[in-house]
C-alpha cells in the first residue's frame, strides 16, 4: 500500500476523490470545491491518495496541528470496501502519527455509523468526547453533534477542541 501526497488540485486523482467525497460525505460533513481546493495550499494540510497494487482505492485528508493529527476526511471508495483495507490505512497512521484526533457521526444515529465506530475501537481509538460540535462548513451548512476519537489520552480536550476549530474551520 502506499499513500502519495497529492499536491495540486489538477491532479488526476482529484476528479474521482472529490465525486466521491461529494457522494459520500452529506452536504453539512463537507466542503465545497472552491474551499475544498484551497487545502493545497494550506501548509497543514495533507491530501493522500491511497494507493493498493497501483490502483486509488481511498484517501485521507489530514491537518497536522501542535502535537498531534486530525483526519479530517478519510474514505476507503465503495468498490474497495470490506476488504480489510480500511484496517491497513490506520496502520500506516498509527506508524507515522503517534497522535491522531478525528471525528465521527455518533453510534446511535444509523447502522452505518454503528459499523464506523466499531471499526474505530477495533483499530485502536476510544471516545474522548461525545458532546463535540462539528462547526459549519459555510454558508447554508448547518454544525452537526460528531463524536471526538483519539488514539491517546489527551490532557486538554477543550484545547484540541479549541485548535481544531480555528485552523480547520477557518
Amino acid at each position: 500500500m502506499e499513500f502519495l501526497q497529492i499536491t495540486s488540485p489538477e491532479d488526476y486523482r482529484i476528479k474521482q476523490i472529490f465525486e466521491s467525497y461529494s457522494s459520500t460525505f452529506p452536504e453539512d460533513e463537507r466542503r465545497d470545491w472552491d474551499k475544498f481546493v484551497r487545502l493545497f495550499v494550506h501548509p497543514k494540510v495533507k491530501i493522500l491518495s491511497v494507493l493498493n497494487n497501483t490502483q486509488n482505492i481511498g484517501y485521507l485528508i489530514i491537518w497536522e496541528l501542535s502535537n498531534y493529527v486530525f483526519v479530517e476526511h478519510f474514505e476507503v471508495f465503495s468498490e474497495f470496501r470490506n476488504q480489510k483495507l480500511g484496517s491497513h490505512i490506520t496502520n500506516y497512521l498509527f506508524k507515522n502519527y503517534p497522535r491522531i484526533i478525528l471525528e465521527i457521526e455518533p453510534e446511535n444515529l444509523n447502522e452505518d455509523s454503528k459499523r464506523r465506530f466499531s471499526f474505530y475501537q477495533r483499530n485502536g481509538f476510544n471516545l474522548i468526547d461525545d458532546l463535540y460540535i462539528q462547526p459549519s462548513y459555510g454558508e447554508g451548512k448547518k454544525s452537526l453533534q460528531l463524536w471526538l476519537l483519539a488514539n491517546y489520552h489527551p490532557e486538554n480536550v477543550k484545547e484540541l477542541k479549541d485548535e481544531i476549530y480555528d485552523i480547520v474551520y477557518h
